[in-house]
């Protein structure tokens, strides 16, 4: 094992032992990017960990994931979001969700935002299927040659367990009104439609052991090293330890 392979699975390692303290699940995608696209995302990661957390009390749920990508140089970015949502009334389905959004990477940091609105949540009696819906306002703050923005985002999330809970398709959608940096456009700001969705598949071997793959669909989100591709496929393979 070479020293940039050490300093990778040696994170990985620290991660692992620190996520029953802080996430339900830690995941580690093996990206295919950067070989779909070699010429318009060469630089994108290897492999991105995800810890995640999901947590009901007596007043609504925290929620919370953290992505590291990780190149052969070590890790180069990490993004978090965060949200907490209110039940309105027991019993029924509707909340009220407030988000923050943000993180850092080698250049700098990703434009921060805030978040909030109705979210409308629907599960099953045994909780094999869920999903919510969120209409949220969203401020952008100033970063990365940008300025500081009001927006909108839709936002919708699902799971499924099926054929006995050993398969799970699982996902969200994000469709908001965003700013492109000046510097990712020929030196002009874009504006326009942002989409991203992130469907994922398990096989669950275990309960606290899956393997699977996650298919990031985007549009007009990467900011690819030529100006002519907007819409975006890329896949990984995975594997997600439940603690």
């Amino acid at each position: 094992m070479n020293m940039k392979a050490f300093k990778i699975a040696a994170l990985v390692a620290i991660l692992v032992c620190i996520a029953p303290a802080y996430a339900q699940n830690i995941q580690l995608h093996y990206d295919l990017g950067r070989h779909v696209y070699n010429e318009d995302e060469p630089q994108r990661q290897y492999v991105t960990a995800t810890l995640e957390q999901f947590k009901a009390d007596r007043l609504g749920s925290w929620y919370y994931f953290v992505d590291l990508d990780l190149r052969s140089r070590g890790m180069s970015g990490a993004y978090a979001e965060i949200s907490r949502e209110f039940t309105l009334k027991k019993d029924k389905p509707w909340a009220a969700h407030v988000e923050f959004d943000g993180g850092l990477n080698c250049g700098g940091s990703f434009q921060h935002a805030a978040l909030f609105g109705p979210a409308y949540n629907w599960h099953n009696s045994d909780f094999s299927r869920t999903w919510s819906l969120q209409a949220l306002y969203k401020q952008f703050f100033a970063g990365n040659d940008l300025d500081a923005v009001s927006s909108f985002q839709l936002t919708t999330v699902w799971a499924i367990n099926f054929c006995k809970s050993k398969l799970t398709f699982s996902g969200f959608a994000d469709l908001w009104y965003g700013y492109r940096p000046r510097w990712a456009a020929s030196g002009r700001q874009c504006k326009g439609l942002v989409f991203i969705t992130e469907p994922q598949f398990w096989y669950n071997i275990i309960p606290k052991l899956s393997v699977g793959t996650e298919w990031e669909l985007s549009n007009n989100f990467v900011y690819p090293a030529s100006t002519h591709r907007k819409f975006f496929v890329n896949p990984t393979i995975a594997v997600k330890v439940n603690l």
